[in-house]
């Protein structure tokens, strides 16, 4: 059977399923500008209303700014790093709801907002992979191990992003939030990859960047839950990580 070298374990596996946002491509460089955007759209239409935001700002989705109000980074526990779209749109139009404006039109709203803070990720398309990514995806082919990705995002957003990264053709199974009844950290959506990998738990590893898939893949019987923290605070926040790494230089599929 293949195996994954991680430092100094040795691990036998058929199989990865891989988290996608700050896992396979840097979170931040894909989702930061949109996020930011969409934070001061709404910002800008409570001011329209007369209202404010009733959290601080940072508190809101958890993005993380400097001094000068630049983005630097996200709450890796937070609503933006493992929230679904469908709870991102109700967090956000409860503070228009606060500030007097209909359930429904509130939610009308911010899907708006939402759209057009998409339009500079779809011009941009900044999806980078994450560092040494790319290495290990190749020594996993070469091992024979089978490979799929498990999102709260949607899943043609997913094979969309998978394109601009060019690693499609990579993967055998995508599953997206739309997929199953309940995502993260529930395992139904893990155990829909296995299947269609065919493959069983315990010959599959699980790499994620937030606890919520840590989580799942204790709950689905996975061999193995590897986070990866570039930052180096994962301890504070993969509590469910059998192991943690900085980057995927640390893997070797064989």
């Amino acid at each position: 059977m293949p195996a994954i070298r991680i430092h100094d374990q040795t691990v036998p596996c058929r199989g990865i399923l891989f988290d996608k946002d700050g896992t396979l491509l840097d979170f931040l460089q894909l989702w930061g500008n949109w996020a930011q955007t969409l934070t001061e759209l709404l910002v800008a239409h409570l001011g329209v209303l007369g209202a404010e935001l009733s959290v601080p700002k940072p508190r809101l989705i958890g993005l993380q700014y400097n001094a000068e109000g630049q983005v630097i980074g996200y709450d890796k526990t937070g609503p933006l790093a493992m929230g679904t779209e469908e709870e991102m749109t109700a967090l956000l139009a409860w503070q228009l709801y606060a500030a007097g404006v209909p359930w429904n039109e509130a939610l009308v709203q911010v899907r708006q907002f939402s759209v057009s803070a998409m339009v500079e990720v779809e011009k941009h398309r900044s999806a980078q992979p994450m560092p040494g990514l790319n290495d290990f995806l190749n020594s996993c082919e070469r091992a024979g191990l089978r490979l799929g990705v498990v999102t709260s995002d949607t899943t043609s957003e997913a094979l969309k992003h998978l394109d601009w990264l060019g690693f499609r053709d990579r993967f055998q199974s995508v599953v997206g939030r739309d997929r199953v009844a309940k995502g993260k950290p529930d395992p139904e959506m893990a155990f829909l990859a296995m299947r269609e990998l065919g493959i069983a738990p315990e010959e599959c590893i699980v790499i994620g960047d937030s606890n919520a898939d840590m989580t799942m893949g204790k709950q689905a019987g996975a061999a193995l839950t590897i986070g990866i923290a570039p930052d180096g605070g994962g301890p504070d926040y993969l509590l469910d990580a059998d192991r943690i790494i900085s980057s995927y230089r640390s893997l070797e599929a064989y």
